[in-house]
């Protein structure tokens, strides 16, 4: 029964049929958001955007140069400036009062010998002990008269000392005659004087590729005490290395000799010498040395090629003095050809005026010979 009541409701519950449409009339479907656009608001039209500018091309980057060879860069850090210093006299005279306050405690306390307070006109005290009361004031003035005597220290002139401090810069001292200085700064003394190197003589080459031996003098000076000391290990030893390194540089622009022009050549010695100069100043710089002049003493070639070169040598000044005695003897000939005949005192053919010329000009060679 229930099974019928639902197969009846079922049939009662399908699909409604549609009516068909009237003859000759046209059926159109309508959707179903049409009926309501009226009541939807119009968004205002979206504003066109102006083209965007058309960019420029970059250009393309330049290639960057290979880097070349530089001079070693200054630490800005490193900088030499004062140095914390006192006179002398004030370290004695506290190290001396510090020494009598530790005699007046031990002497109120009757540990001083009798003797020596009668030496000073004290009167003797019997001793007691040192209690917990005199502790203290020996400990504290023992320190500072340590620190007091321990700082003092003689500067001499012509040195400074250069201050460190767990391995920070702590500054210079150049004053002269007996200083204090805090005895918990490492002290290390620079040498400040103008000072001169002569070196041994030191392998090169010229722009030939011949073998050269130089020796070279420096004369240079201390001017950064801070960068001398910290910025490298040890400067005169650098100072040394960079002598040799810029003299090979220097020498290979140049030939030592050329024999048969004129140009120049490393026997000029003041160009040579101020390159060098320049040079070695320039790498210096960065340790707080500073060159006034680096002069080559000596130039000279190896003892492997120096028979060589100078048979060469002599060869070539052979040939320019024999150029330039033929060069005298043409003027000469021509000169007294040239006054023979304008002033009419011969008339030469051209076979005449050769074998003139031919004699007069071994005649004038021979007398320049002679």
């Amino acid at each position: 029964m229930a099974r019928g009541l639902e197969e009846e409701d079922a049939a009662q519950e399908g699909p409604v049929p549609h009516g068909a449409p009237l003859r000759g009339a046209a059926v159109t479907e309508v959707p179903v958001h049409l009926p309501f656009l009226g009541a939807q608001k119009k968004s205002p039209p979206a504003p066109t955007q102006a083209p965007a500018p058309a960019r420029a091309p970059r250009p393309a980057p330049a290639p960057r140069p290979a880097p070349g060879r530089r001079a070693p860069r200054v630490d800005e850090r490193l900088r030499e400036h004062r140095g914390p210093v006192l006179p002398g006299w004030i370290g004695v005279g506290i190290g001396g009062l510090a020494l009598a306050g530790c005699a007046a405690v031990l002497w109120r306390a009757g540990a001083v010998p009798d003797t020596v307070v009668a030496a000073f006109g004290g009167a003797p005290r019997a001793y007691r002990g040192l209690s917990a009361t005199h502790w203290p004031p020996l400990a504290f003035l023992g320190i500072v008269a340590l620190l007091a005597l321990g700082g003092l220290g003689r500067s001499r002139a012509g040195h400074a000392w250069v201050l460190t401090l767990f391995g920070r810069y702590r500054g210079t001292v150049r004053r002269t005659g007996l200083t204090w200085i805090s005895p918990l700064l490492l002290r290390r003394r620079v040498d400040v004087r103008l000072r001169h190197w002569r070196s041994d003589p030191m392998p090169a080459v010229d722009s030939g590729g011949l073998a050269l031996q130089v020796v070279v003098q420096v004369v240079w000076q201390v001017r950064d005490t801070a960068r001398a000391a910290l910025a490298v290990e040890d400067h005169v030893e650098y100072l040394a290395e960079q002598v040799e390194s810029a003299m090979a540089r220097v020498l290979s622009r140049l030939p030592a000799d050329a024999f048969h022009e004129d140009a120049p050549t490393l026997r000029d010695t003041e160009a040579v010498g101020d390159a060098l100069t320049r040079m070695l100043a320039a790498e210096t710089e960065a340790v707080g040395i500073e060159v006034f002049s680096a002069q080559p003493t000596r130039i000279e070639y190896a003892p492997e090629v120096a028979e060589a070169m100078r048979r060469r040598r002599v060869a070539a000044i052979d040939a320019k003095h024999r150029d330039a005695v033929l060069s005298s003897v043409v003027d000469a000939v021509d000169d007294t050809v040239h006054r023979l005949t304008s002033r009419g005192l011969v008339e030469l053919d051209d076979y005449e005026r050769k074998a003139l010329v031919k004699d007069l000009t071994v005649a004038f060679y021979t007398g320049r010979g002679e």
